[in-house]
């Protein structure tokens, strides 16, 4: 007798969070990319107001800031597999580390932009900060919610009640956060 093997299409077709996540993530990304692009036509245009503008954010916030949500996705993915192997104070203790790092993020950002708001640098001071507050803003929005996702897992993982499709929706999530902080931070802080 040979033992037939199955395929299981459902991973195929259904990543992990689902299909309308990650079709929900392509469009943030995109969204993303193109107020970039737009960014780098418009710098074109004054170069030197956007290299000088640029010169006045704070390189070591924004790095750190990425250290901070890379480290938080390096736990976000360690407290998943922890999940997977049925480890589920593990996936907590994991869990409160990555919401940790993404507290720390908005806790430094929001020392930058009172820092900036202090200096005047606000939203309508030039198009190179027009550009940073509507591009870092609509990314602390992300975060915040990120952190509001992270809760409810937490909270499921307490009660032992997490389900599988909603911890990797909620990682997936998560990590679209440090993607898009790993486009915003080279195009504002280093690049122009």
């Amino acid at each position: 007798m040979t033992e037939e093997k199955t395929i299981d299409y459902k991973n195929i077709y259904y990543p992990p969070g689902g299909i309308l996540l990650w079709i929900l993530i392509l469009l943030e990304i995109l969204t993303f990319g193109i107020a970039l692009i737009v960014l780098m036509v418009f710098s074109r245009e004054d170069p030197e107001l956007y290299h000088r503008s640029r010169e006045i954010l704070n390189v070591n916030f924004g790095a750190t800031n990425t250290v901070f949500l890379l480290t938080s996705g390096f736990f976000m993915a360690s407290s998943i597999h922890r999940f997977h192997r049925n480890d589920f104070p593990k996936a907590a203790f994991f869990l409160r580390l990555a919401a940790l790092g993404g507290l720390l993020f908005l806790t430094l950002k929001g020392f930058e932009y009172y820092e900036k708001i202090e200096e005047g640098y606000t939203l309508g001071y030039n198009t190179f900060f027009t550009f940073y507050w509507l591009l870092t803003g609509f990314h602390v929005i992300h975060v915040l919610v990120g952190l509001f996702i992270l809760s409810f897992m937490h909270r499921s993982l307490s009660k032992r009640t997490a389900i599988r499709e909603d911890m990797e929706a909620g990682a997936t999530f998560w990590h679209m956060c440090d993607l898009i902080w790993l486009l915003l931070f080279p195009a504002l802080y280093l690049i122009l």
